[in-house]
């Protein structure tokens, strides 16, 4: 049953996390109303049946702003001035739309704003990439500021929890400092080493294995998006980056001297900080090995070897795949239970698949 406290929610910005919020609302039997700046995304959204568009006598008790992160600070405003919902948004960063809307909006209002941020997104946008299950299991960060109301903050936990997420609480500065961490930082990590790879002579490329995809994949994202964010979030990334360079600069010596203490220590704290990255459902990692099948390149294939792993009773914790363009195969990455995976390998190969150790 949806949470009566919500009543009629307000989704501004229909692109992927705003459309994505609005069906798993309806999901949850809620009633959904959508504006943006783009008909064409309202359209769309409505077809998918994430709600319809807004009338000018809707009374939304909640609304969520999903607008880029140039534009929060104005929408959050002009939601709290268009009526007395409870508002909050899904931007990336929360710092700066907090300070941009304490200035345009009086106290009052301001204590009905809570800022939030789902850590889920694709590298596709526009609301037909949406989807109700995007938030399913995933983080969601909810900020509240020293005068948010305890009404503003149970309404924004209602709203993750319909969404299938899990809530964390952090203060609107921590929230930045801690994107800027595991997700501004990585991202550009990414992008630097993807650039290296534009304009590479073709034979290097067909070298490309899963490692650089695994590497590069978050790269293909919007430049657009991402000027914006970093801009917002410009000082707590500046730090880090310059953390990252003196690390460079100790790993460019250590790999031009030949220092493999040195070098051991940086791979060694490689290794810690993967460690330390929360495994399922935020329990500790535990020990995983992956196991490797060939998968003929034609359909069924994956669909029979998934049913296979099912039936065999081991649970696949990951799943990755690397596309040969030398061989009608794929090489399908398993990742297991280190425990299970012997079990695994075994069944498999007596039921024809060829694996790899």
């Amino acid at each position: 049953m949806p949470d009566p406290a919500l009543g009629l929610v307000e989704v501004v910005g229909t692109g992927l996390v705003g459309t994505s919020i609005a069906l798993a609302a309806r999901r949850a039997g809620l009633d959904v109303v959508l504006s943006d700046l783009s008909a064409e995304h309202v359209r769309t959204a409505t077809g998918l049946g994430a709600g319809h568009a807004r009338r000018t006598d809707d009374r939304p008790a909640l609304v969520v702003v999903a607008v880029p992160p140039d534009h929060l600070g104005a929408a959050i405003a002009a939601a709290l001035s268009d009526g007395d919902a409870l508002v909050t948004d899904v931007g990336s960063i929360k710092g700066r739309p907090l300070r941009e809307v304490a200035e345009r909006v009086d106290a009052a209002a301001l204590t009905r704003y809570v800022g939030s941020h789902p850590m889920a997104g694709s590298e596709r946008s526009g609301p037909l990439a949406a989807s109700a299950a995007l938030f399913d299991g995933r983080p969601w960060a909810v900020t509240p500021h020293a005068t948010s109301s305890p009404e503003a903050v149970a309404a924004v936990a209602a709203l993750v929890e319909l969404c299938g997420a899990v809530a964390t609480t952090l203060s609107p500065e921590e929230h930045d400092l801690a994107v800027a961490r595991t997700s501004h930082l990585p991202h550009l990590a990414a992008v630097l080493v993807a650039g290296r790879l534009a304009g590479a002579p073709a034979e290097h490329l067909a070298l490309s294995g899963q490692g650089v995809r695994d590497v590069t994949r978050i790269a293909a994202s919007d430049p657009a998006l991402w000027q914006q964010i970093l801009a917002a979030n410009a000082a707590a990334v500046t730090d880090l980056l310059g953390e990252l360079r003196e690390q460079l600069d100790g790993l460019i010596d250590a790999v031009r001297d030949g220092r493999r203490d040195a070098l051991g220590e940086i791979l060694s704290a490689g290794v810690s900080g993967t460690a330390a990255i929360p495994g399922k459902h935020g329990a500790p990692v535990r020990p995983m090995r992956s196991v490797f099948v060939s998968v003929p390149d034609h359909p069924g294939e994956l669909a029979r070897l998934f049913g296979d792993a099912g039936e065999i009773g081991v649970n696949i914790e990951d799943v990755h795949i690397d596309h040969d363009p030398g061989r009608p195969v794929g090489l399908t990455e398993l990742v297991v239970e280190e425990d299970r995976a012997e079990h695994l390998l075994g069944a498999l190969e007596s039921r024809g698949w060829t694996t790899h150790r």
